[in-house]
């Protein structure tokens, strides 16, 4: 009877794929959210005791917004409790995608509501109380402006993200069986939070409030000073079409990374270069796919006539700083040259 145990922890690797801004990422989530909170109650409070029905609205308003940003917040915090979890294959990523993605939709309906109310006025010119309006949205432009202050600098914060990927080579030929190889990778390091939907959802929320808070001003005191009721749709208008698009560009990037679409193809490029480098090994299978903030996971079946151990191609891949979980299959050729 075989005793023997496997010690497989050098082979073991992590699926935590954040990086070391991620935690003032969330920290900046959690700060805005209070801060729109708390303007929201004070709005809500004033419309009350004045009876002005625009700090009324605008305090509801605010209330959508820190749903968002709550919203955004507790999908960093759960995703960091489940990356650990088996039954996540990748971690839990893709739950701060999902809610970016929910974010983008969110976005895109206000972009079709202020279209809408824009329309409206201009067909039907309403009575606008200038002063009123101009209070409440530069209220709201202070508020946002802290509040894309406070997410600007922490998503300034570059960080080094660290993971481990792990090769296994399988040698076929001549009626052989195949052997299993695992090798463990030194970590890698990513920059940046380009490619952390859910902050950059969050980020993008509160930047079209502040745009929209602006513009809006601008309209109202063209209609105070010179009594251009039609500014304020028309700018409406604009602001709509603004937010359409950043909703447009958030939706593509979060859909692609929700349904595992391919990475870029200069990434794609530079996994099949490296891994090719030698004259012999070539790619028959080729799979790079998001699995984090400027990670990626790689998944290749290289075919050589001299082929190597697994390990060898995967370390061709360490100057690719954002391939952070790597799988190699190595097949020998048996259709090239003679071996050896």
């Amino acid at each position: 009877m075989n005793t023997h145990q496997h010690d497989l922890s050098p082979f073991r690797h992590s699926h935590a794929f954040g990086d070391a801004g991620e935690a003032a990422r969330g920290r900046a989530l959690l700060a805005v959210t209070w801060v729109t909170l708390v303007t929201m109650a004070v709005e809500l409070v004033a419309g009350w005791w004045t009876g002005s029905l625009a700090l009324t609205a605008d305090g509801w308003h605010m209330g959508t917004h820190a749903a968002a940003l709550g919203g955004a917040a507790l999908a960093m915090h759960w995703s960091r409790r489940v990356r650990e979890h088996e039954g996540f294959a990748f971690g839990g990523w893709k739950i701060e995608v999902l809610t970016a993605y929910t974010s983008a939709l969110l976005l895109a309906a206000v972009a079709v509501g202020l279209v809408i109310e824009s329309i409206r006025s201009l067909a039907r010119p309403e009575p606008i109380a200038f002063g009123e309006a101009m209070t409440v949205a530069a209220l709201g432009l202070v508020v946002n402006l802290a509040s894309v202050w406070l997410l600007s600098r922490a998503g300034g914060q570059h960080g080094h993200g660290h993971g481990h990927g792990h090769g296994h080579g399988h040698g076929h030929g001549h009626g052989h069986g195949h052997g299993h190889e695992a090798t463990h990778a030194p970590a890698h390091h990513g920059h940046g939070h380009r490619d952390d939907h859910n902050f950059r959802a969050a980020y993008v929320h509160v930047l079209a409030d502040a745009f929209t808070s602006l513009l809006a001003i601008a309209a109202l005191a063209g209609g105070l000073w010179w009594g251009w009721r039609w500014l304020d749709p028309v700018v409406a208008l604009v602001g709509a079409l603004v937010i359409g698009q950043w909703s447009l560009g958030l939706l593509r990037s979060t859909s692609r990374a929700l349904v595992d679409a391919t990475a870029d193809e200069p990434l794609r490029q530079a996994v099949r270069a490296a891994v090719e480098s030698d004259g012999d090994a070539k790619l028959a299978d080729l799979h790079v796919w998001q699995v984090g903030p400027q990670a990626h996971s790689v998944m290749i079946s290289v075919v050589a006539d001299r082929p190597l151990a697994a390990a060898d191609y995967r370390a061709r891949l360490h100057a690719l700083h954002s391939v952070r979980h790597v799988t190699v299959e190595v097949h020998r050729c048996t259709g090239g040259a003679a071996e050896a």
